[in-house]
């Protein structure tokens, strides 16, 4: 089964879904050794990871036309985890914007070895590829809504002001935390 989206760090990394309907998401992963901590053993960040796209996807199974955005993840690592591994996710619960979710990273022997929760925003999926992006402005505040303005780069005068107030909160923070002149 292909992935319905290009996540170029799940390329990397060789993640292989496996299954996704109906709240459920499998996927399976055999890591390389540059995927290895200083033990040996799969690095957290790579379970971290499994476990993340292994929730998303079965968030995402019950509502494929949006993507899904991690709010919130919490991880147990139970044992290490080494060879070929495979992740469970389960959609626990889901609002119209919102899904509540859990995996489990196994080994090959059927082994427990990480678990995780995690929260998910559904958001519509964005366009990508050439064009689909639109450059950085900054808002500010009026009494009739924000106003848009244009990128600093383009306002050498305003990108000045925008530092200079940076450094005037820097010195003003700076010196909250000072303690008093005994003078």
């Amino acid at each position: 089964m292909k992935f319905s989206v290009h996540i170029p760090f799940v390329e990397l990394l060789g993640f292989e879904l496996v299954s996704m309907a109906d709240g459920q998401a499998e996927i399976a992963y055999v890591p390389q050794p540059a995927h290895e901590n200083s033990f040996n053993v799969v690095h957290g960040g790579a379970s971290m990871t499994l476990m993340d796209v292994v929730m998303a996807h079965a968030a995402r199974s019950v509502e494929q036309a949006m993507g899904v955005v991690t709010i919130e993840m919490k991880t147990s690592f139970m044992r290490p985890a080494k060879g070929a591994l495979l992740s469970r996710g389960k959609l626990l619960h889901r609002t119209a914007t919102m899904a509540f979710t859990e995996a489990s990273i196994f080994d090959s022997a059927n082994r427990l070895c990480a678990h995780a929760t995690g929260t998910f925003k559904y958001v519509p999926r964005l366009p990508v590829g050439p064009g689909s992006t639109q450059p950085l402005t900054h808002s500010r505040p009026t009494d009739r809504g924000v106003r848009r303005l244009p990128p600093l780069a383009a306002c050498p005068r305003r990108a000045r002001q925008f530092q200079s107030d940076l450094s005037t909160t820097h010195l003003e923070t700076t010196h909250a935390n000072q303690p008093p002149d005994p003078a």
